[in-house]
């Protein structure tokens, strides 16, 4: 069956690529529809949406864009513009895949109209910056991200190839058929290698009342990829045992999830359980990576690519009064559970990050700042324990069960 394949991208600067795709995919027996993003020369490839169409989307005028020369000014709009433009034609049913092509710039506005579609639908971008971290473009979004190795400046011996696969790739991913399955309600899990034991003992729990749990690992494009499917209204339940990512935010490590971690579930009335699961550990690359001010402090090597690093006394009191913030804005039924006798793996007592005082510094802020009518369950055991897991889940059940 045949399938309409969105073109994003500068036609002015990238009209012969572009045109080198449609062809492509047409002889793959699929139907175009090229949208300009560009906004100074005239395109090289008539567009079906033009660069006006999609500048207006957003409340821009390509002229005055033009005058100003602003890039920054452009990309803003351009990207907005793309956005709304994409999402109209997905909700029309008018489109059955993405593909884009570009630099930094045509990356950037490509990417920001991509991550406006749902998880699942076909997104191809061919970028001059896939080979780095693209975390900042793809934004925890399934965004297949092709490294074009050469410039995007006309076709060659090695675009050819790189082009003519990705045109591949877009229809091949518009051509799947999903196979029917019998789907259950969603829970979404957070969970950390030092909490594994204890989320995937709850998730036994909740599979046997036949919920589907969907676990996203915490190096923050996990939490955020959460994040957005609570919003997207995919998720009937948070089992968010594993909030580690904000202690990256807070201190400043590698996997944070951005300030707004925590808020889906409180905003959109999802009932949850939270856990201050891993928020005694601050995530860094290889040791050579970690900031000079953080070399007193204490370390645990977790592989040869991550180090820990032990949150102190002062912080855990700050994570407290955070996440207790963030769960006050609850509209739904909400529970905190605290393992007293550690909230990692290797932050039981008595490990190397065992820390009583910090833990107990993290317990009492969040105590403190939580709203009075926001339910703490206390358990004497570790997060890891069978015990504190089967909790884990019967809460977030008797929270769910409240909202039906």
């Amino acid at each position: 069956m045949s399938k309409t394949i969105a073109l994003l991208g500068s036609l002015d600067t990238k009209g012969v690529e572009y045109g080198f795709i449609k062809k492509r995919i047409q002889e793959r027996g699929h139907r175009t529809l090229l949208i300009d993003t560009g906004v100074l020369d005239e395109p090289a490839l008539l567009p079906d949406i033009p660069r006006e169409s999609v500048a207006l989307a957003a409340g821009g005028e390509i002229a005055d864009l033009r005058t100003r020369r602003d890039r920054g000014e452009a990309v803003a709009i351009m990207g907005r513009g793309a956005e709304l433009t994409l999402m109209r034609l997905y909700r029309e049913g008018a489109i059955d895949g993405v593909i884009a092509l570009g630099g930094t710039g045509g990356t950037s506005v490509a990417c920001q109209a991509m991550r406006s579609l749902p998880v699942g639908f076909p997104k191809v971008m061919v970028s001059t910056v896939a080979g780095s971290d693209v975390s900042g473009y793809v934004d925890g979004k399934d965004i297949v991200m092709i490294p074009s190795i050469v410039d995007i400046a006309g076709i060659n011996r090695i675009s050819r190839t790189i082009l003519a696969r990705a045109a591949g790739a877009i229809c091949g991913m518009a051509e799947a058929v999903i196979p029917e399955a019998q789907d259950h309600p969603l829970i979404a899990a957070s969970m950390f290698g030092n909490t594994t034991r204890a989320v995937e003992a709850a998730k036994a729990v909740l599979e046997q009342a036949d919920y589907e749990v969907l676990v996203f690992h915490c190096t923050g494009a996990g939490g955020r990829t959460m994040e957005s499917l609570v919003e997207a209204g995919m998720i009937a339940g948070v089992l968010d045992i594993t909030t580690t990512e904000w202690a990256d935010e807070l201190v400043g490590g590698v996997f944070s999830a951005g300030a707004a971690r925590l808020e889906a579930a409180a905003r959109c009335g999802v009932p949850a359980i939270v856990v201050p699961g891993c928020l005694d550990m601050v995530n860094f690359w290889a040791p050579d990576t970690i900031p000079d001010k953080f070399r007193e402090r204490l370390f645990y090597r977790h592989n040869p690519n991550v180090t820990l690093m032990r949150t102190n006394i002062e912080e855990n009191r700050m994570l407290g009064q955070i996440l207790a913030e963030k769960l006050n804005a609850s509209q739904a039924p909400v529970t905190v559970l605290l393992p007293l006798q550690g909230i990692s793996l290797i932050g039981e007592h008595g490990g190397p990050f065992g820390w009583p005082e910090a833990d107990r510094a993290l317990f009492d802020s969040l105590r403190e700042h939580l709203r009075p009518d926001i339910p703490v369950v206390e358990m004497e055991c570790t997060v890891n324990a069978s015990s504190f897991a089967e909790r884990c889940a019967e809460e977030l059940l008797k929270n769910m069960g409240l909202t039906r």
